[in-house]
């Protein structure tokens, strides 16, 4: 018979899997009240599961397919009452009652994680041809991530919705930015290709580029072409924050910021993502937790 752990023990599971791994979110994540942080953290490890499987280098595209599908059914079954074992499958089923989170948004995320599982033609790299394709994959690997956080930090306003479409776009674009050279290790390069045309940059000078090379001005070109549509969208999510319960919105606050500033440090490097990856500092990280601490703080008081 299957041993099913306790709700309190699924969630501190959960909060484990968020410390450990979540470098950006769980800054976030601290500034949340205990149930709305348990349902977030629950979230984020359910996501994490699934990246990871998708991203197990170990087995090829189809083998990882194929874990994905059979992890994805016993969610299913979890999620419509069978006992599980997993801590995580517990966890996320208490959240998606707790606070209403659809089931869709859930096949939605795990369909993200798949996308970059699609068969390519001999080993073709991972390419999008324009931006709206790459905006139909960040609206599923960020966008839907958004949708259900939402949930979880209270809204009244369907304008919401959009307006956290469009952060997790911002969020996405800026993991694209960071990533750019590990990415095209991996065969993958979510810069457009009608983008990389427009400044005359072939797509295998990135896939075989000399490890550790600044970039060319042209490839400067195109990455601020992306740092700029960022930018667009993050005004989307300062848009966002009013129309979040007042006792959430200092953790949304928290994670935009971190977002930002990561996207800040790559234009004041001009946009040399090769030579290193960039990052947030942790000490600029705990001084915006702790402004969001402060507001957390208000919020409570003012409430």
């Amino acid at each position: 018979m299957t041993h099913e752990p306790t709700l309190e023990q699924a969630y501190a599971v959960c909060r484990a899997i968020a410390r450990r791994e979540a470098k950006n979110f769980y800054y976030a994540f601290v500034a949340l009240p205990a149930a709305r942080k348990n349902a977030i953290c629950a979230i984020y490890a359910f996501m994490r599961k699934a990246d990871d499987l998708a991203d197990d280098e170990s087995m090829s595209r189809e083998e990882r397919r194929h874990h994905l599908d059979a992890w994805q059914a016993e969610w299913r079954e979890a999620r419509d009452g069978s006992c599980t074992a997993d801590p995580v499958f517990i966890a996320v089923r208490d959240a998606t009652q707790r606070f209403a989170i659809p089931f869709a948004l859930l096949d939605e995320l795990v369909a993200g994680t798949t996308m970059d599982l699609k068969p390519t033609a001999n080993d073709a790299p991972d390419t999008y041809a324009t931006f709206a394709d790459l905006y139909g994959y960040c609206y599923l690997v960020a966008s839907v991530v958004g949708l259900v956080c939402i949930r979880i930090f209270g809204y009244k306003d369907r304008a919401a919705e959009k307006l956290a479409e469009e952060t997790g776009i911002a969020f996405q674009l800026t993991n694209i930015l960071r990533d750019v050279a590990e990415d095209a290790e991996r065969a993958r390069v979510y810069l457009p290709l009608e983008d990389l045309a427009a400044h005359n940059i072939a797509l295998d000078s990135l896939l075989k580029r000399p490890h550790g090379t600044a970039p060319t001005p042209q490839e400067r070109a195109v990455l601020s072409d992306i740092g700029q549509r960022a930018e667009k969208y993050y005004q989307s999510a300062q848009a966002l924050l009013p129309l979040i319960d007042r006792e959430s919105r200092p953790a949304l606050w928290v994670l935009v910021a971190i977002y930002h500033a990561l996207l800040e440090r790559m234009r004041r490097a001009d946009y040399d993502v090769f030579t290193q990856r960039a990052s947030v500092p942790l000490v600029q990280k705990l001084a915006i937790l702790v402004v969001g601490l402060a507001r957390m703080t208000a919020a409570r008081l003012f409430a």
